[in-house]
């Protein structure tokens, strides 16, 4: 009974800080969102047709920032097609998650830790220029604001007294005056705006803000229970293989959205039971609950299963080049 509250004290307290420490980097990315939606309308779409191009380098470099916050953000600005597809994976590739904090406690030497962030954050910004040209040439870069369609996937009540954006959120940023559905809105002269106050702005940010981290908080309850009863060793014994398979279970380890798993993942390397690549493989995946938020917010499910399938084979790629090539960080 003891071990049973030792454990139940220990998952609560880590899944309480977990979640707390997101909250004001999602407030304020759902709060940025609203006030995109509300009060630019479709001109902000012509910005970001016009800015993605250099979102993968911004991505690469906020994403290295310690923590997994940022990661957080991009999986919820990309749900609102605020972000591209390639910005988002240039901010996973590059989240140190808990990789940072471990490499200073144990005094891994400046250099060796520069290093690794260095080739975190260019591998990152190569894989999000590549995904973003890849849709360029497939002729599937264009993408619509999602805001709207959030707010009525979470059903925040943002849409006031507009019947069509209520009924048809995906027309939210071309109609205006409660036009009748089909209308080609051509007789239209001005952008979709519904006048929200600030307060009702703050309130739908806040309304999502919870949403995310209710299911934030469950899931990591979840994950944390499972680790604490399995033990983190174990996930160290599945990883300690030969050279070529520890790559593949690293990046899979990588992939729980938990802190323990860039943990497990550090530590083992400092110990020298991981190689340079299976080490890099694993913390390239490590988007932290970032993975958690994408799946929560983005739709449609199979595209979240395509962007997760994805970055393990990254993760795996790049683990496999510097196992081959013999890079020792």
């Amino acid at each position: 009974m003891d071990e049973f509250l030792h454990i139940t004290e220990h998952v609560l307290g880590h899944a309480i800080a977990d979640t707390l420490y997101l909250i004001p980097f999602l407030y304020l990315t759902y709060l940025f969102m609203e006030w995109l939606e509300h009060k630019t309308g479709n001109k902000t779409q012509e910005a970001i047709k016009h800015a993605g191009a250099a979102g993968p380098i911004v991505g690469a470099l906020l994403g290295a920032v310690p923590q997994c916050g940022f990661s957080a953000v991009s999986a919820t600005m990309y749900a609102g097609r605020v972000i591209t597809l390639g910005t988002l994976f240039a901010v996973f590739l590059s989240t140190s998650d808990e990789m940072l904090p471990i490499f200073i406690a144990e005094q891994v030497p400046l250099l060796t830790i520069l290093s690794i962030i260095g080739a975190k954050v260019v591998i990152g910004m190569v894989m999000g220029f590549i995904v973003d040209a890849v849709l360029r040439l497939v002729r599937r870069d264009r993408q619509d604001l999602r805001i709207h369609e959030l707010c009525a996937q979470d059903k925040c009540g943002c849409d006031g007294d507009c019947h069509t954006c209520e009924e048809h959120p995906q027309l939210a940023y071309q109609h205006a005056d409660d036009c009748c559905h089909g209308c080609d809105h051509s007789h239209h002269a001005h952008d979709h705006s519904h006048d929200e106050s600030w307060k009702g702005i703050a309130l739908s940010a806040l309304k999502h803000t919870v949403q995310v981290m209710v299911f934030i908080f469950i899931i990591t309850v979840a994950l944390d229970a499972v680790i604490e009863v399995v033990g983190e060793d174990a996930l160290g014994d599945v990883m300690q293989a030969n050279p070529i398979l520890s790559v593949f279970t690293s990046a899979l380890v990588g992939l729980i959205p938990n802190c323990a798993a860039s943990v497990v993942i550090a530590d083992l390397y400092i110990e020298g039971i991981l190689g340079a690549g299976a080490m890099l493989a694993g913390l390239l995946v490590s988007a932290g609950v970032g993975l958690l938020v994408l799946v929560r917010a983005n739709r449609p499910w199979t595209q979240n299963l395509v962007i997760i399938g994805l970055l393990y084979a990254m993760g795996v790629f790049w683990g496999l080049i510097v196992n081959a090539l013999g890079v020792v960080f």
